[in-house]
């Protein structure tokens, strides 16, 4: 067995203290989700002396986390869905239509990855309000599909350059439409690069927290997850037992979700790095 050198157990000591750093904050709302209140507020680093599973159950009530769970699918599902089917196509025409404007356009599409949301997000609203998407988890999803198209645009663009033009070429002699041979021939190909797409955008569209208060905080029946878990946090009074169990109930699904995927995530990343 090769012995590793004082270098590489250096770094790999390094990179597992930040992972622990990072993972901390989750610990401790994992064993604060089973304490009682009073055991919180005494000592919130200890662990608990029994667990109270009765947080969850009430948690699980007070939330409405069925009604609140289809809300938060259904604006997730509906933005993924978006994000991959325009940041795909775009991609795909961008990348295959070699002229000078082409280019042009694809900087002017992903320069939005570089503005910060806070800088536009008045507008965003106003804009959304006009369209009558506010209110609504449908029309938060219609807003996830500008906000997530840059970066899928740019990695499918990526992509699309590792698959031949010969292909298209192919699909095309033998009678398929464009938008035909791009469906059936292209896009199966680019399946690694569509599964991080996906769980990119889903674990960052289940979390979000900024985009649904400005869109949803008017309609109690149309919050999310995110927005339901924070009612816990009032003014003068924090539930902090029921909060970290709904915390919890919160974000269980986006890392289960995450863990199911994880493995295409960094094939995805860099396919079309390099160019075959």
């Amino acid at each position: 067995m090769k012995k590793r050198s004082f270098p590489a157990t250096m770094a790999t000591i390094i990179l597992f203290m930040i992972a622990i750093g990072y993972l901390y904050p989750l610990f401790l709302v994992v064993i604060n989700s089973f304490k009682t209140f009073s055991e919180i507020t005494s000592n919130v680093l200890s662990l608990p002396t029994r667990l109270v599973w009765e947080n969850f159950q009430n948690a699980f009530k007070i939330m409405n986390y069925p009604r609140y769970f289809m809300n938060t699918m259904l604006a997730t599902t509906v933005g993924v869905c978006g994000v991959v089917l325009v940041s795909s196509l775009a991609g795909y025409k961008l990348s295959r239509t070699k002229t000078r404007y082409s280019f042009i356009m694809f900087m002017v599409l992903i320069a939005p990855m570089m503005i910060p949301f806070h800088s536009f997000m008045i507008s965003l609203v106003k804009v959304a309000k006009e369209l009558h998407l506010i209110g609504s988890p449908l029309g938060l999803g219609v807003l996830y599909w500008g906000l997530g198209a840059s970066l899928a645009l740019f990695m499918y663009h990526g992509a699309v350059k590792s698959v031949p033009q010969e292909l298209d070429d192919c699909a095309l002699i033998d009678g398929a439409s464009p938008l035909r041979a791009f469906f059936q021939i292209i896009f199966p190909l680019l399946q690694p690069v569509t599964v991080s797409v996906i769980v990119i955008n889903t674990m960052w569209m289940w979390n979000d927290f900024l985009l649904p208060l400005l869109v949803l905080s008017g309609s109690k029946k149309s919050l999310t997850l995110q927005l339901a878990a924070y009612n816990f946090f009032g003014l003068y009074k924090v539930e902090w037992n029921f909060a970290m169990a709904g915390v919890l109930l919160t974000i269980l699904p986006a890392i289960l979700f995450y863990l199911s995927l994880q493995r295409y995530i960094i094939k995805g990343m860099i396919a079309g790095a390099v160019k075959t």
